[in-house]
């Protein structure tokens, strides 16, 4: 069909836009059934990062260093929590974690994945749950905002201990261990490195 004044090349392009506008309107009208994902660039998950980091206010955080707490960050919604003294093996006796709002290190990247993605796209275990939901990267196309794990990651076995956000220029940001606040880290820090992680 040729559309009144246009030429060839014109009636194309309108009948492309129209088919645009189509597939738009057909998308927005289904997307109730259809999960979408907001794009998250690296950029906005290490400026989350950092602003974690330096203590900016978030839902569920008024603002300041965030502590380490031994399972701090698993509760029903991420974000800082009271940690557990089930399983603690830190330094400080007795076991503060129970008394100490705060992050362990997948409690961090769980927030940090929370707040970029808009839901809770890691969930509440622990490393060895997260890792199992991420994309391994080889370390040359490894960039800011993917997510560095320690331990075993393997085929057929997975025994992490720790993970942190990478920032580039090989560090993370870092919730480390008892006694320590959210921070930066080189990645040499922990020792175990198992590589780079995606979520897809």
């Amino acid at each position: 069909m040729k559309v009144a004044g246009l030429s060839g090349r014109a009636s194309a392009r309108h009948r492309g836009t129209a088919a645009a506008a189509v597939l738009v309107a057909v998308l927005l009208g289904t997307s109730a059934s259809v999960p979408i994902l907001p794009a998250v660039t690296p950029n906005r998950l290490t400026a989350i990062a950092h602003a974690i980091r330096a203590g900016d206010g978030r839902p569920g955080w008024p603002g300041g260093a965030i502590p380490y707490s031994w399972g701090g960050g698993h509760a029903e919604r991420p974000g800082p929590s009271l940690g557990t003294c089930r399983g603690y093996r830190g330094s400080i006796r007795p076991c503060p974690a129970t008394r100490t709002r705060g992050l362990d290190c997948s409690g961090l990247a769980r927030w940090v994945y929370h707040l970029a993605y808009g839901r809770d796209v890691l969930g509440p275990g622990n490393t060895d749950d997260h890792v199992r939901r991420l994309t391994k990267v080889p370390a040359r196309l490894a960039r800011p905002g993917d997510l560095v794990f320690y331990g075993t990651v393997k085929r057929r076995k997975v025994r992490t201990h720790h993970v942190g956000v990478y920032i580039g220029e090989g560090k993370m940001i870092n919730a480390l261990r008892t006694g320590t606040t959210v921070r930066i880290d080189p990645l040499t820090r922990v020792r175990g490195f198992a590589g780079f992680f995606r979520y897809l």
